[in-house]
């Protein structure tokens, strides 16, 4: 029998179950890829970005609807889905709008509380500009506190601490007044203990009732 001999400078074929094995053996050592050599950093891996699960569900929805819904459709849901998004942002912690302001406490607007007075307690509300509300007196009140309402001086100020006071009692009245005047925020407190306070009380008059006798 007749041997075939290979012609020069052409590399001998090796046998299959040859050509196997070191395909095999190429293959793992692309798997089993040596890591960095010591002594060098390791390049960070990338973190997947944390998305709300509002916005989570969303996308999916969006993707399962794309493959079945036409073009017209996709984007009234597309436009669905951007309305969505500040619902869920604030679903998430974020601050809410300021809620809207009612209309009795916008501009001038007091409440005045009186106690130990007779017929004259109760609690009454009052607003200026326009004028209305609860007290029994609203153009009277506002218009006091509108005289007494200059530069420099504050209509609801308490007395003086070094002022010199006769010594009068006016009665067990209270009247404890809260709101905001002016732009500003009241909260004082009212008495007729002496006569500094008495005439700190009929200043007043008649946002507070009138507790004087028919002869003063």
């Amino acid at each position: 029998m007749q041997m075939m001999t290979q012609p020069s400078g052409v590399s001998p074929i090796a046998p299959y179950g040859t050509r196997q094995a070191a395909h095999r053996a190429k293959s793992a050592s692309f798997r089993e890829a040596p890591g960095p050599a010591a002594g060098q950093p390791e390049c960070p891996r990338r973190s997947p970005v944390a998305q709300p699960p509002g916005l989570r569900a969303v996308s999916q929805a969006m993707f399962q609807l794309s493959t079945h819904t036409p073009r017209g459709v996709l984007l009234t849901v597309a436009a669905l889905a951007a309305y969505a998004a500040p619902t869920t942002a604030y679903a998430q912690g974020l601050p809410l709008p300021p809620a809207p302001v009612r209309g009795d406490e916008v501009g001038d607007h007091l409440t005045v509380t009186v106690s130990h007075a007779g017929r004259a307690d109760g609690t009454y509300r009052l607003r200026c500009h326009p004028g209305g509300g609860s007290h029994p007196d609203p153009g009277g009140a506002c218009g006091t506190l509108d005289r007494r309402t200059i530069w420099g001086r504050d209509p609801f100020s308490p007395v003086a601490p070094d002022g010199l006071c006769t010594m009068q009692y006016g009665g067990p009245a209270t009247a404890y007044v809260t709101g905001t005047w002016a732009g500003r925020p009241v909260n004082a407190t009212y008495d007729r203990s002496d006569g500094c306070q008495i005439a700190r009380w009929n200043d007043l008059v008649p946002l507070l009732p009138d507790l004087r006798s028919p002869r003063s």
